[in-house]
């Protein structure tokens, strides 16, 4: 195929992906077998076959991943120009499911009533706006929830659902409540000609569904469609997928269903299993060679993946070196676990090891505390992706109640609590107090302010005679923080509830001091800590990874640490409910395997300190289902600290 020559260096199955143009087709790509490659090359491809740039569509998740797709699709076009050099006046359309919607939309704004430059409201203006609607609906923002109720109006717009039918459907007080504030949620963004981010694709949707014009324009405009990360589609987006493709259907879907990690945001896993009854005719490719990791690694994730049902059968395979087995360590507690990780990364780099070439994956952010302070202690350089501990809103909240109680002239950290949780005391409200006006309240606001001082007061009262982890958990229900969280109910906040459960568990350690030099140390330590590890950031660019195991999907790295594998961490139970999602579970496992080039580390600890409370851990039943001959025990390494392991789990 010298007329071909884009087409050298892939695969048998990568070139039946790129040349099956015509028609519906399933691409199966398992973990690191060039699922990018085989997009890009197929667009340069259909450019060769005479498709204009400008008919060609590719869609995929994240801003990061459309940039690179786009930048390899156009050096790749640039790198085998057609002979019809013309076509290269346009190139394909590489963006996201998101901005797609706000290039249709502001586009077509006529034919839905919007105005071109139409708002969009992220997620805190969205907020916001719930907060007001429901105060419209006549309901109490402190009674319900506006975050739950905006979790609610999201995950059903997902669905394809408006507010009518929602209504119709509901089965519960709160789907009652939740479809009457919607309702005056969609007044308030069409008077302020906004949208929110799920506006962005049910409008799309709308447009497509109901004005066969713009629909039979869009088809002939995007005559092939490329969809990455398919397993990651919800209800709203594959219903734009079919209509856009059109009775043509020149679509090729691109995903891994062992890679479904998003099902609890809408991701409906059914979208890759019914593809083929969705397109008739439809074709599927498997593309099962892993070009990334070693075969001890890829051996592992095959026992891994296997144990679960729902799913499309496929084997990954590579033709790399068999490489280091995976190395297991079971510390005493958690501290011992994060010191073998930092000293583990530190070793590494000293062979050789670029220290971004290190990634420390975890199940949830609280699991993030103890990684930071021990790379910290051993001088690591590290990069935290996400909030660091100290920093987020909820450890935040709560150390401000307990500044505010030992200094009331803390303006900062009264502008920051007053209102959180909301308890309906506003900025005019706020002002007067910081004009020191607190005394020429009256009534329904005079009550509100001074409920709040009561508060204060009371935990002002509680510090000089409380331990320190005794004294989060008051400041925790007497502000009204805890049972807001706990109300929500939603995946963010039982996260942010168990990083205050995390907090508890680090107050604990000054509880042998007395109260005084306790808080203050602990207080003392929140900032100092916050300080470095901002500093540490900016001058350590090339620096190990710590992030969760959904933030390092689509990364690779030549080493991973996979951390806190103990039942009820990971596989992860949920505080609301107690119930576990093992197959997802599991693909999460997957997808943290998979992440590693050369060498995976699994850790886990015997004992946790969870809400200032030792627990002892069962190891994570994730482990057993890996082949003994894959696994290497690490009994201490160089520092002599005994494992355990073969006293507590035995891999069969």
């Amino acid at each position: 195929m010298n007329d071909r020559p884009y087409l050298s260096g892939l695969s048998d199955a990568q070139k039946d992906a790129v040349l099956a143009t015509a028609g519906p087709l399933l691409v199966l790509a398992g973990a690191g077998s060039g699922k990018t490659r085989v997009i890009t090359h197929r667009i340069v491809h259909l450019i060769h076959q005479g498709v204009p740039p400008h008919a060609i569509l590719a869609v995929t998740f994240t801003n990061k991943a459309a940039s690179e797709m786009r930048e390899r699709a156009t050096a790749l076009i640039h790198q085998f120009p057609p002979s019809d050099r013309a076509a290269l006046d346009s190139l394909p359309t590489v963006t996201t499911f998101h901005a797609l919607g706000v290039r249709l939309l502001r586009e077509f704004h006529e034919v839905l009533g919007l105005r071109k430059h139409f708002t969009i409201l992220d997620r805190s203006d969205s907020l916001r706006t719930v907060k007001q609607a429901l105060i419209a609906a006549q309901y109490d923002p402190k009674e319900f929830e506006p975050r739950r109720i905006l979790s609610m109006i999201s995950r059903a717009k997902g669905d394809g659902l408006s507010y009518l039918t929602y209504k119709d459907a509901a089965r519960s007080f709160p789907e009652e409540v939740a479809a009457a504030v919607w309702e005056k949620y969609e007044g308030i963004l069409r008077a302020e000609h906004a949208l929110d981010f799920d506006d962005l694709l049910v409008k799309t949707y709308r447009l497509l569904a109901d004005h066969a014009p713009v629909r039979d324009t869009l088809i002939q405009r995007y005559r092939y469609l490329h969809i990455d990360e398919y397993q990651d589609t919800n209800r709203i987006q594959f219903d734009i997928v079919r209509l856009l493709a059109g009775e043509v259907a020149n679509v090729c879907v691109v995903g891994d269903i062992d890679q479904n990690i998003y099902s609890w945001r809408g991701a409906d896993i059914k979208n890759v299993l019914q593809f083929e009854r969705t397109f008739p005719g439809a074709r599927t490719i498997v593309l099962g060679e892993n070009y990334r990791s070693t075969g001890i690694i890829i051996s592992a994730s095959n026992d891994i993946i296997k144990k679960n049902k729902n799913r499309i059968e496929k084997h990954v395979f590579t033709s790399n070196a068999q490489g280091e087995k995976i190395t297991l360590f079971a510390a005493m507690g958690g501290s011992d676990e994060a010191d073998y990780i930092a000293r583990t990364a530190a070793d590494l780099v000293k062979e050789g090891t670029a220290p971004s070439e290190i990634a420390v994956l975890y199940r949830t952010n609280f699991q993030s505390r103890a990684l930071e302070e021990a790379f910290l202690r051993n001088a690591v350089p590290y990069q935290l992706l996400g909030t660091k501990f100290f920093e987020r809103k909820e450890v935040k909240d709560v150390l401000s109640y307990l500044r505010l109680a030992l200094n009331p002239d803390s303006q900062s950290d009264l502008g920051r609590i007053v209102n959180e949780p909301a308890r309906g005391i506003g900025k005019v409200t706020l002002l007067k107090i910081l004009e020191g006006k607190r005394g020429d309240f009256t009534g329904s606001t005079k009550d509100k302010v001074e409920g709040f001082y009561a508060i204060i007061e009371n935990i002002g009262t509680a510090a000089t005679n409380t331990k320190p982890s005794e004294l989060i958990k008051f400041i925790m229900k007497r502000s009204g923080i805890e049972g807001a969280l706990r109300e929500a109910g939603t995946e963010e906040d039982l996260e942010r509830l168990e990083n205050l459960r995390e907090l508890v568990s680090v107050a604990s350690r000054y509880d042998e001091l007395p109260p005084e030099d306790a808080l203050g140390a602990l207080l003392e330590r929140a900032a100092l800590e916050s300080d470095q590890d901002e500093l540490k950031k900016r001058e350590e660019q090339d620096a190990v990874r710590l992030m969760t195991i959904h933030a390092a999907k689509g990364l690779e790295f030549d080493v991973v640490f996979i951390t806190g594998l103990e039942e009820g961490l990971f596989p992860h139970e949920r505080l609301d409910d107690a119930r576990i999602d093992h197959e997802e579970e599991r693909r999460l496992f997957y997808v943290a395997l998979t992440r590693a080039k050369r060498r995976v580390i699994l850790t886990y600890a015997h004992l946790r300190t969870v809400y200032g409370s030792q627990r002892v851990n069962v190891p994570s039943s994730f482990l057993s289902d890996i082949s003994t001959e894959h696994i290497e025990i690490d009994h201490g390494g160089r520092w002599g600290s005994s494992s355990g392991y073969e006293t507590t789990i035995y891999l069969d």
